[in-house]
């Protein structure tokens, strides 16, 4: 369960930032045409990050103490102490942009350029925080692979 629960927020997460980069590339090109398309991959966007955090608000109060517990005791301490608590800080940031990324695709992409940069804006930092968040629980996956290793 604990392994099908990580990747399923690793998962749900990839589908946040694919989404946020559709988002990206088609406002890049908005128009009356795909406008519609951007206001539902926004949306789907956000969708996916809410799943992706619920899963690991469940995972991280029923499992990661253990995990917490080995990783601490390991010779990669800083994958908790620093990949953690920075991801744990930065995930607020990513649920409001995600969050407001459909907000800013409500308004006419293709006429209004100062709105699309917020969009275009908006997106790439909600596909690199995301991004960044992948590249954290990575580093902290392997710190407890490395304390584990170690005994």
């Amino acid at each position: 369960m604990n392994q099908l629960l990580l990747i399923a927020h690793v998962v749900f997460g990839v589908l946040c930032l694919l989404s946020a980069l559709w988002v990206f590339v088609d406002a890049l090109n908005a128009s009356e045409r795909n406008l519609g398309r951007i206001r539902w991959m926004s949306r789907l966007g956000a969708f996916f990050m809410y799943i992706a955090f619920v899963i690991a608000g469940y995972w991280y109060v029923v499992f990661y103490k253990a995990d917490k517990a080995i990783i601490l005791k390991g010779p990669w301490p800083f994958s908790h102490s620093f990949f953690m608590e920075t991801k744990e800080h930065l995930v607020i940031l990513l649920l409001m942009l995600a969050t407001y990324l459909p907000i800013a695709t409500g308004n006419n992409l293709s006429s209004d350029k100062n709105a699309r940069k917020i969009v275009l804006v908006s997106s790439a930092l909600v596909a690199l925080l995301t991004l960044a968040m992948e590249g954290e629980g990575s580093m902290i996956a392997m710190g407890l692979k490395v304390a584990l290793l170690a005994k």
